[in-house]
C-alpha cells in the first residue's frame, strides 16, 4: 500500500485527513482520524492494596465509564511525563513507580491513536484529583480491590487489557 496524497478534510478539536491510496494497481480514498498519542495507566495504591480507576462521561460511548486513568500526550511531552501528569490531575496521587506494559493502536482501521499503557504504583495523595476544570473534566475517583477489578465489566479496551495484565501479574 502506498499513500499518494494526504489532505486535511477537517481541522477542529480533532483532525481528519483524506488519503489517496494506491494498492495493487487500484487507487482509492480513505479517511483517517488523526487522534494523536494517548497514555493510560492501571494505578495501584500499595498502602491500601487497591486499584484506583476513574469514572467519567465519555463522548464516544455517550455514557459514563469506569476506566483506567488516561489522557493525551501533549506536544513536546514524553509519554512518561504525560501519564504522571494525568495520574496527578485525575486522582491527586504522585507516582512512586511506573512500568510500561504495552503500546497498541486503539482502532488501526481508521485512527492514528496509539495508546501507551502503564502500571503505576502510588502511596501518597497530594491533591483532590477530579481532572482539570478548564478541560471540563468531572472525574470521580473509584477504588477497587483486586477482586473488584477482576469482576469489573467494562466496554473500554484499555481497561480490559489492564485487567488481564493484572490477573496475570498479580503482585
Amino acid at each position: 500500500m502506498n499513500i499518494k496524497n494526504r489532505e486535511k478534510a477537517y481541522d477542529g478539536y480533532f483532525k481528519i485527513y483524506k488519503l489517496t491510496v494506491e494498492q495493487e494497481g487500484h487507487t482509492f480514498t480513505r479517511e483517517q482520524f488523526d487522534r494523536g498519542d494517548a497514555v493510560a495507566a492501571l494505578v495501584f495504591d500499595t498502602d491500601k492494596q487497591q486499584y484506583i480507576l476513574t469514572r467519567q462521561f465519555r463522548v464516544g460511548s455517550e455514557s459514563e465509564l469506569v476506566e483506567v486513568v488516561a489522557g493525551m500526550v501533549d506536544k513536546g511531552e514524553q509519554p512518561e511525563e504525560s501519564i504522571k501528569r494525568e495520574i496527578e490531575e485525575e486522582t491527586g496521587y504522585h507516582v512512586d513507580k511506573l512500568e510500561h506494559l504495552h503500546t497498541f493502536y486503539s482502532s488501526p482501521g481508521g485512527t492514528t491513536e496509539r495508546v501507551m499503557l502503564y502500571y503505576a504504583e502510588v502511596t501518597k495523595q497530594n491533591g483532590a484529583g477530579g481532572g482539570n476544570e478548564h478541560e471540563h473534566e468531572f472525574i470521580e475517583i473509584v477504588h477497587l480491590t483486586p477482586a473488584e477489578l477482576d469482576a469489573l465489566e467494562t466496554p473500554d479496551a484499555k481497561t480490559i487489557i489492564a485487567q488481564q495484565w493484572a490477573k496475570l501479574n498479580r503482585r
